[in-house]
Parts: structure tokens; sequence; C-alpha cells
């Protein structure tokens, strides 16, 4: 057993993460110019970066180490050393969990996370890891069970507080969601997801002007997200505000090229112009993002149906009918259709 695996073995026994990356970046440094590389530090890492809430990191060492069949074996036989060794010890068992929960064995993971949670009744890790466990499951009362718990232990844990504030949004609690938004605003005032959450469950709840401000925030803080420009665009349009929409839309666009819904919304307000060349390179652009894209589908057969294509047209519709996720869009041209007495596919 080399020092740095000593070491980190450690650290993960002590709880203690900032000395656990320390070796990790040691190790993973003297592993350069090795063909074969070890991927138990690059998860000690990824654990490290999950434990900080800094998820983008995480994901990029994911493929190091937990990904291939290889890597995850030696992963599973270093952690099942660990916890033979440790069975009375929480950090070891909540950093099983990890290992469970990012190697597709979810349900394992469940009992790692209890028992963690049980060796360190203090600690909001094992509840917060447990709730998003719960979440994917759909099991959304449970998670918000779990995720309380986490912010009673440490009301400053900003993950915590924001998916608590996500699942509450989800179950259309939105004062409650707005509650979680705020504090998360107050402990870390300068994230950008923090003010789009609050603008979108202001939105929901019909306060558009105070939404408006909130995606202004966010943008400041991070120009760069099209989602958040797209969201924005969406409730100018809602408000009639259309040449601020269409800026929305191509400022998404400048942050992202390849983000297709903007091709989409911003086909449609061409269509809507009768600006119809300007309208179908749009679209075709948004199929070139997503060949699965209903809105741009929709915006196709809408073209096709105004020259009098009807064949051509039906098409479209049913691609549209097929992608739409909304059942309540689907309908909506079921009717258009049944009204102008023609039945897609």
């Amino acid at each position: 057993m080399n020092t740095h695996q000593q070491q980190s073995e450690a650290a993960i026994v002590a709880g203690a993460w900032d000395t656990l990356f320390g070796e990790a970046v040691a190790w993973i440094k003297s592993q350069e110019g090795a063909e074969q590389k070890d991927p138990r530090p690059f998860f000690a890492q990824n654990v490290v970066y999950l434990l900080r809430g800094q998820f983008a990191d995480a994901w990029k060492t994911h493929p190091l180490c937990l990904e291939c069949e290889g890597d995850i074996a030696t992963v599973k036989a270093w952690m099942d050393s660990l916890v033979e060794g440790q069975r009375e010890n929480g950090y070891v068992h909540l950093v099983m969990g990890l290992f469970l929960a990012q190697s597709g064995q979810s349900e394992q993971s469940m009992q790692s996370y209890k028992e963690a949670a049980r060796l360190l009744p203090q600690s909001a890790y094992p509840h917060y890891f447990l709730a998003q466990i719960h979440e994917r499951a759909n099991h959304l009362e449970m998670a918000i069970k779990e995720y309380r718990e986490a912010v009673r232990l440490a009301p400053d844990f900003v993950p915590a507080r924001t998916n608590l504030g996500v699942a509450y949004q989800e179950q259309g609690r939105l004062e409650m969601a707005i509650k979680e938004y705020r504090e998360v605003i107050k402990l870390n005032p300068d994230d950008p997801v923090a003010h789009a959450n609050f603008a979108c469950v202001l939105a929901e709840q019909g306060k558009m002007e105070p939404a408006v401000q909130s995606y202004k925030t966010a943008l400041k803080l991070n120009p760069k997200d099209a989602e958040v420009h797209f969201a924005l665009a969406g409730l100018y349009e809602t408000r009639g505000r259309l040449d601020l929409a269409e800026k929305s839309y191509r400022d998404g666009l400048r942050a992202n090229p390849e983000f297709g819904p903007a091709y989409s919304a911003l086909g449609w307000l061409a269509l809507r112009k009768q600006q119809f060349q300007d309208a179908q390179e749009l679209f075709s652009r948004a199929l070139k993002c997503n060949e699965q894209d209903p809105r741009a589908y929709h915006g196709i057969a809408e073209m096709y149906a105004i020259r009098g294509k009807r064949q051509s047209a039906m098409e479209n519709y049913s691609k549209a009918m097929k992608y739409y996720r909304d059942p309540e869009m689907r309908n909506a041209i079921m009717n258009q259709l049944f009204q102008e007495g023609q039945v897609p596919d």
C-alpha cells in the first residue's frame, strides 16, 4: 500500500475532506507518465467535490474513476476493504454510499446513507444524499423529509436548501419554495442559479415584473447561461414585449449557438410576422440542434398549412405530436385538425 493511499484512507476515516483532497491531488501527480492510472485518487477527488457542492467538477472526474467496469471494480474493492475494517465509522459508510450511487447502485446506496446517518447524527450529508436518491425515484415527500433534516442540521447548507426549494416548487408549494430560495440568496447572494430559481417561482405565481428583475440579476452574475436568457425571453413574450423577447432569445444564442429551443422560439416570432423564409431557416437550425424538437415541427407544419401543402403539413403535425411531452399541446393540435376536417396519423 502506497503512502498516498494510506493517508487518503486515514482522511476518509477522520472525515478530513480538505486533507483527502490534498492527498488525492498528490496521488494523481505521482502517476504522471504511468500508462495505467489508478482510479482511486480520482474517486477521492470526486467525493470531495460532491461534499463541497462543486457538481460540475465532480461530473468531470466521474469518467476518470466510475465509467469503465475495471475502474468501478477497483474502487469497489477499495471501498469494500474500508468498510470491512471500519464498520462503525460513519464517514466510510457515507463515501461507500457515494460510490454506490454513482456506479448505478442507487438502491444499495440508501442503506449506506442510512448507516452513515445513524453513526453521524449531527451530519447533514447522509440526509442530503439520501434525499437525492428519493427524488430520482419520484418519492418527493421522502426527499423533502430528508432535505429538511439536512437543513435543520446545517442551516447554511446551500445545496440542500436549493434542492428543498426545487422539491417544494415541483409540488406546487410555491410559498415554501420562495422561503428556501430567499434563504439561499441571503447565504450566497452571488449565486446566479439561486436568482434564476427565485425568478422561476415568481413567474409561476404571476409576479412577472419581480421575476424579470430576478432573471436580470441572474444574467448579470452569469451572462453565459442560455437557459436563463430563454426563460427571460419567454416572460417578455408572455407580456407582449416581442422586441425584448427576440433580443433575449438572440442573447441566449450568443451565449450558446447550439441552444435549439431559442431557434424554435425565434422561428415562431418570424412566422407570426409572416417572415416565412426566416422562419423556415430558424426551424431548420432548431432541428439541427435537436431532431426531436416538437415546436420546430409544429412551426414547419403551420407554414405548410398556410401554403396549402396539406400532406407535408400533416407529416410535420404528426411529428410535433409525437415529440410534444405536454398533453395540452398534443390536444391543441388534434382539436385544430379536427376543426379543419383533418386527422393526423
